[in-house]
């Protein structure tokens, strides 16, 4: 047996999300190995120095980007793969699942996500406007010094619903659906797009295929963060469930990301906020659509709100999973 079936993968998938909310990812283990996303970093580091070579013409460079995403899927799926076959094939099935979800909960990223964005809040409370300055800067590219503190606050929370997609839900996702590799090669798509899937002299030919890519991967997680978020909004006293349906409905479309849109106009219009919009990234300033139709002014309490939002979020996505294994196994 190559692939867990179903209701198995899900039991690995929820194992692994239990594991992750309950002890991250323990720092002796960093430090001894590092994570998983710093190999693959390491990797695609690596393939950018050695492929994307400035003298060479757009399409050449185009088209070694395609390549070197080619061999990154490939040395970080196959492993993975083998992996899992051997793991299934070895040991009594519950240690077999035991073990994939131990594996699998280095990917989705609960409460690292959560940890990075309550840093920002306690930032804030502690240190004043500079301390949620040097916070926020550890989790987003803008320029943080042209932020307020309603500025800090809202770069936080479109962060919180962003990372909800792509670090919790995406590699939820493709774990119940392909395993232990298919969350490590989303993760490895994912990787590569943050590292070269930008539209910069360097990367914007070389990065096509890695941007494209994890546009795709990303598209069903997107849809799915957005309804957990909806759904938590609606289970939740003092949240608006209906304006974050109108939000999604009125205006995921219209962000400049095909997929971050859902979760921030979810998250927007359940808080009653405007998120997005205009935003400066080092002297770049970015047009933006505005993502809900409620105040820009956000603040502290708006921040723990979206962090209470986010927790609940995450508690149904785990619900969903058991509910379904349990469906599956009759």
């Amino acid at each position: 047996m190559i692939l867990p079936p179903p209701p198995d993968s899900l039991l690995i998938l929820a194992g692994a999300l239990l594991a992750e909310a309950a002890l991250g990812y323990p720092r002796p283990l960093f430090a001894a190995i590092r994570h998983p996303v710093v190999w693959m970093g390491a990797l695609i580091g690596g393939l950018d120095r050695r492929l994307n070579r400035e003298d060479l013409s757009f399409r050449r460079r185009r088209r070694r980007g395609v390549l070197a995403v080619g061999l990154l899927l490939l040395a970080c799926g196959l492993p993975a793969l083998l992996l899992q076959a051997a793991i299934l094939a070895g040991l009594p099935k519950p240690a077999a699942l035991g073990l994939l979800a131990l594996l699998a909960a280095s990917l989705p990223a609960q409460r690292s996500l959560h940890q990075h964005v309550l840093a920002v809040a306690e930032g804030l409370e502690d240190g004043g406007l500079e301390g949620g300055r040097a916070a926020v800067a550890m989790i987003v590219g803008r320029n943080p010094e042209t932020l307020d503190e309603a500025g800090v606050c809202r770069a936080a929370i479109e962060s919180l619903a962003e990372n909800f997609s792509d670090g919790v839900v995406a590699p939820a996702f493709w774990l119940g659906a392909g395993g232990l590799p298919g969350a490590v090669l989303y993760k490895a798509v994912n990787t590569a797009d943050s590292m070269i899937g930008h539209r910069s002299p360097r990367h914007e030919a070389f990065g096509w295929a890695a941007a494209r890519l994890d546009d795709g991967v990303n598209l069903p997680a997107s849809r799915l963060a957005a309804l957990w978020l909806v759904l938590a909004a609606w289970l939740s006293p003092g949240f608006d469930a209906a304006g974050a349906w109108r939000a999604v409905r009125r205006d995921a479309g219209r962000h400049r990301s095909p997929n971050a849109g859902w979760p921030e106009a979810a998250m927007a219009g359940a808080l009653g906020l405007r998120l997005a919009g205009p935003r400066v990234y080092g002297t770049e300033r970015v047009e933006d659509a505005w993502m809900g139709e409620g105040r820009a002014r956000a603040g502290v309490e708006d921040l723990r709100r979206a962090l209470l939002l986010y927790r609940r979020a995450c508690k149904l996505q785990l619900l969903a999973v058991l509910g379904m294994a349990a469906l599956l196994m009759g």
